[in-house]
C-alpha cells in the first residue's frame, strides 16, 4: 500500500493497536502524527523512533483536542488520514456497572472519536480529501458477552461511522475496523475464561496489533477508494465459529 507523504493522525498511539498502526504507516511511506493522553515517556520514545510529530490531550476534552489539532496543523498543514484508536474498557457486569463507568467509557470511546472528527474534518473538506478509520469491536455486534458499557460504546462508534460516511461523501471516506481478541496491554487482565474463548476462533489464536493495523491502513489507503460507511470485522473467525 502506497501511503507516501500522507499525514496520518492516530489517537491512542502510545501503545497497542495505535502504536502498531503508526509503525506500519511509516513503513508504507506515511508521516505519522502520534497522540497520547499525556506527554508520556512511551509517547516521546515512539515519536523519536519514528521521527515524527506528536500531540497529547484527553480525547474527552473538546477544547484540548481542538487546540492540539490546530497546533499540529500549523506544522504539517494538513491531515489526510485520521485513525481513532484511543479507547478504554472495563469488565464490570451489567448490574454491577455504575453511571460513572458508563459515562467514562462513552466520554473516551464515543465523544473522543467525535471530538477528533470534528476537529479534523473541516480541513479535510477544504482539501476535498480525507480518510477516517474508527476502531469498533466485535462486541458491538454482540459476538461475545460481558463488558456491556464497552460493547454499547463500540456499537455507537459503528453507527457514527456510517452516519459520518453519509454526511461527508464523496470526498471523505469513513470506515471502521472491529477487532476480535487482540494481544495488547489491555489483554494482560484477561482471565482463563477469555483465553478459552479465544481458542474457539476459526484460526484458534489471539490476534496481533499489526494484523489490525494492516486492515486499518488498507481502509486508509486509496486501494479502498470504493469503500465507505463499512465496519470490517477482523477477528480470526471468532464471530462465526458457532462455538
Amino acid at each position: 500500500m502506497d501511503l507516501k507523504d500522507k499525514n496520518i493522525l492516530i489517537t491512542g498511539s502510545s501503545s497497542g493497536i495505535g502504536a502498531a498502526t503508526a509503525r506500519l504507516a511509516k513503513e508504507y511511506g506515511a508521516k505519522p502524527i502520534l497522540h497520547g493522553k499525556t506527554e508520556s515517556e512511551e509517547l516521546k520514545k515512539l515519536a523519536k523512533e519514528l521521527e515524527c510529530e506528536y500531540i497529547f490531550c484527553d480525547v474527552a476534552d473538546k477544547m484540548a483536542v481542538d487546540s492540539e489539532v490546530k497546533r499540529i496543523l500549523k506544522k504539517v498543514e494538513k491531515i489526510d488520514i485520521l485513525v481513532n484508536s484511543a479507547g478504554i474498557a472495563t469488565r464490570q457486569k451489567f448490574l454491577e456497572s455504575t453511571e460513572e463507568t458508563w459515562l467514562d467509557i462513552f466520554k473516551i470511546n464515543v465523544l473522543g472519536t467525535t471530538h477528533f472528527c470534528q476537529a479534523v474534518i473541516p480541513q479535510m473538506q477544504k482539501n476535498k480529501y480525507g480518510r477516517i478509520v474508527n476502531i469498533a469491536s466485535i462486541r458491538a455486534f454482540g459476538s461475545t458477552s460481558g463488558r456491556p458499557a464497552y460493547s454499547a460504546s463500540k456499537a455507537a462508534v459503528m453507527n457514527l461511522t456510517s452516519v459520518l460516511a453519509k454526511e461527508f461523501a464523496p470526498d471523505i471516506l469513513v470506515n471502521a475496523v472491529a477487532p476480535g481478541f487482540i494481544e495488547t496491554p489491555m489483554s494482560k487482565v484477561w482471565d482463563e475464561e477469555i483465553w478459552k474463548k479465544i481458542k474457539t476462533a476459526l484460526l484458534g489464536r489471539v490476534g496481533q496489533p499489526k494484523e489490525i493495523a494492516e486492515a486499518i491502513l488498507f481502509l486508509a489507503s486509496d486501494k479502498a477508494s470504493f469503500i465507505t460507511g463499512q465496519t470490517i470485522i477482523v477477528d480470526g473467525g471468532y464471530s462465526i465459529s458457532g462455538k
